[in-house]
């Protein structure tokens, strides 16, 4: 604990400083990503109590989650304030209300209602309106932003249409089944976590000698994370502050990504017009990621429109030089997870044995919708590596994906006997119809939510089907659910510490040394159902706090075909162009440099031109690329050669149990064809075949090149190792 009030101010960079002895308001402080915000706010609350100006019951720090909150009362106890408030919006308000609704209501305070979905499900069983377990989540969700943007239920249709919001059902539904339920709670005499605000504001505003004592307790204030404060909450801060202007507001409108909930940049980017006299600063070194990461997240924000792009911050890193950020293009997906599970082991690979040696928990992987985990939940599997799921279940442990499950072993052992099934042509339309009983159908739901997400996952396994059907043309329907089982098998091994799996979102306020983002491509990230230029601009938002998320590692990747074999229609998101080599922006560049590229799954582009080997023109193209050759050049393809590799393929996969692609993608054998390796040296340089399928399959794969008699294999080849 420091001895005196100065101490609390050793250690903080000239404009932490500045943050720390600025200590009447109003005080407006920018702070970009990794800039130390928490511990200049910290360091402000605790230099004012050390210095005598603050007493600490008469501040009250507020921030977005319990989690933050707790961090914050034990930072400023190490700093000798510890009897600050640091509580959520929620939290305070509802110590209030309890204390207050006696002088102000009478009698005893309403019950606070644990679980609002059932009485969701209640108001829509009265309104007549039959609703899922995932349809009551999202009409949930659209209540809650009615109210924390103060919508009664007859204006919601209206206010919906106003703000561009795509709603997951019919508006008139919605609000009837709203209405119903506000009645149904005030009948009960219970209220919800946004009728704590709504009441504490009405308190406050309708008994000024209630609000005059509440002035009185609560003196100084500080709001974290104040781009995604909700009309609502702006409102109750209002009333606590009265006619003084004594606040300090933190945030970054760069890091808006919750506007779905209400949340909304606008307190922050209007704080200097509602208060000409602000102090403001600026929080722009970088303390986390490296200036090759940094670069590259302001080349992202220098494409970014809008009113949030204009008040960005250029952050400054303040570590030393780091890798590269590597931009990795891939056949399809299986491939793309397949080589992210192969780097992360790599950098697993401790430093006595020369590798970084990152801890796997300071790994992460993350991704657009929480669909997208299960390929990574299995390449990490076969990879032997341990890995967890932050903010969502696995893959295979999801309701909708366990009543999936049910369906299809249903169907399996019905076989022909299904008369749901009798019209499906293939494995995958089995699937598809056998789905349906659950819920999936062929064309994704309206807008999203909880809705969305289930058919995504639905719609995985639909697509996983496809892939297996490709892999193994003969296979049944009991053939696939074994392949599920298997797979659910291998996913649920307990980990202890294990690289993280999380949505971008989930990862919002976390950070780790080194950082995967996957799934790249326009479709995705930017998602399909974000059509405004505002919620364009949130998506690409979000990439910048994935990208953000990194100290030192940062990966980039995506897939130009869902499955192998598949029509490579897919284009890299349109955020990474500028920035990825080979793209031209579609905005003012950043001072950032592109960093490293990284073609098919290992192998790193050269940092000069890369010249056509039949025609010598530089090549640009991603596809070109990979094959180092123009698309118009002649191939030099072996076709014979391709063929015979493709049958010893499927003979391996079927030996193995496993698809096809597990043992090497087409393209793979492409490559391999076209430039037939002579050595193992040649071979391991060929995209997609990393250490473990050179040792499973090298000698076989040159036998094949060089036209001899395949070699016998050793019988202690394992199943496992054709993941890897």
């Amino acid at each position: 604990m420091p001895h005196s009030a100065d101490a609390v101010l050793d250690g903080l960079d000239p404009e932490q400083r500045t943050v720390a002895t600025t200590l009447h308001g109003p005080v407006c402080v920018l702070a970009g990503a990794g800039t130390g915000k928490t511990r200049a706010i910290t360091h402000r609350i605790a230099y004012g109590v050390r210095a005598g100006v603050y007493q600490p019951n008469t501040v009250l720090a507020v921030t977005f989650t319990a989690r933050a909150a707790g961090e914050m009362r034990g930072r400023l106890r190490q700093l000798g304030a510890g009897g600050v408030q640091s509580r959520t919006f929620h939290a305070a308000a509802l110590r209030q209300l309890q204390f207050f609704w006696p002088k102000a209501v009478g009698g005893e305070p309403p019950r606070l209602l644990e679980r609002k979905i059932q009485l969701v499900a209640e108001a829509g069983a009265r309104s007549r309106i039959r609703l899922e377990r995932l349809e009551l989540r999202d009409v949930l969700g659209e209540i809650e932003w009615a109210k924390v943007t103060q919508t009664t239920p007859e204006d919601y249709p209206a206010a919906v249409v106003k703000a561009g919001r795509d709603a997951p059902r019919d508006p008139a539904e919605t609000s009837r089944i709203y209405a119903t339920y506000e009645r149904l709670k005030q009948d009960r005499g219970v209220i919800d976590f946004e009728d704590v605000l709504l009441l504490t504001v009405g308190i406050l505003s309708d008994r000024p000698d209630i609000a005059d004592t509440v002035r009185r307790q609560y003196q100084h204030f500080t709001v974290d994370e104040y781009q995604d404060v909700s009309p609502l909450q702006q409102r109750l801060l209002q009333l606590w502050l009265g006619d003084r202007d004594n606040v300090c507001v933190v945030g970054d409108a760069s890091q808006t990504i919750y506007s779905f909930t209400g949340a909304t940049p606008d307190h922050l980017l209007n704080f200097r017009t509602q208060h000409p006299d602000a102090t403001l600063v600026k929080l722009v070194r970088d303390y986390r990621s490296t200036p090759q990461v940094v670069h590259l997240a302001n080349g992202l924000l220098a494409q970014a429109r809008g009113r949030a792009a204009e008040h960005r911050l250029e952050l400054v890193s303040q570590r030393p030089t780091g890798p590269e950020p590597v931009f990795s293009e891939h056949s399809d997906e299986p491939a793309e997870a397949e080589a992210t599970a192969r780097r992360i082991r790599e950098l697993l690979t401790p430093v006595a044995e020369g590798g970084p040696g990152v801890p796997a928990s300071e790994i992460a992987v993350l991704y657009r919708v929480n669909a997208q985990s299960e390929i990574y939940e299995q390449a990490l599997a076969d990879a032997d590596v341990p890995y967890q799921l932050r903010g969502a279940e696995r893959f295979f442990e999801r309701q909708e994906i366990r009543q999936a499950a049910l369906a299809l072993r249903g169907a399996a052992r019905a076989g022909g006997n299904d008369a749901a099934l009798a019209d499906a042509d293939g494995l995958a339309a089995e699937v598809g119809a056998a789905l349906g009983s659950v819920g999936w159908t062929p064309q994704p739901p309206a807008g999203s939510g909880a809705v969305r997400d289930r058919w995504e996952s639905l719609h995985a396994l639909v697509r996983l089907a496809g892939d297996f059907q490709r892999a193994r043309p003969d296979a049944s329907l009991g053939d696939f659910v074994a392949e599920l089982d298997e797979r659910a098998a291998a996913q649920h091994a307990p980990t202890v510490e294990g690289v993280t799996l999380a949505s971008l979102h989930t990862a919002k306020g976390l950070e780790w040394d080194a950082v995967f983002l996957v799934g790249l491509t326009d479709g995705m990230l930017p998602i399909t159902h974000a059509k405004t230029p505002e919620q364009i601009e949130e998506e690409r938002r979000l990439l910048y706090v994935g990208v953000t998320r990194a100290r030192a590692h940062l990966s980039l990747s995506w897939a130009l075909a869902r499955s192998p074999g598949g029509r490579a229609g897919r284009r890299p998101s349109r955020f990474l162009d500028g920035l990825r080599p080979g793209s031209a922006a579609d905005g003012p560049r950043g001072r950032g440099g592109p960093g490293g590229v990284e073609r098919g799954s290992r192998q790193r582009k050269p940092r000069g031109p890369v010249p056509c080997r039949v025609c010598g023109r530089t090549l640009t193209e991603a596809t070109e690329l990979k094959l180092r050759r123009c698309a118009d050049c002649p191939s030099s393809m072996d076709e014979a050669l391709y063929e015979r590799l493709r049958e010893w393929r499927l003979e391996r996969a079927q030996e193995l149990g496993r698809p096809a692609y597990a043992v090497f993608t087409d393209a793979t054998l492409m490559a391999i064809a076209e430039q037939p390796p002579e050595s193992e040296r040649e071979l391991s340089r060929i995209s997609g075949v990393g250490p473990h399928k050179l040792r499973q399959f090298g000698a076989e794969v040159l036998a094949l090149c060089a036209g001899e008699e395949l070699p016998e294999r050793a019988e202690e080849s394992t199943e496992e190792d054709a993941g890897k």
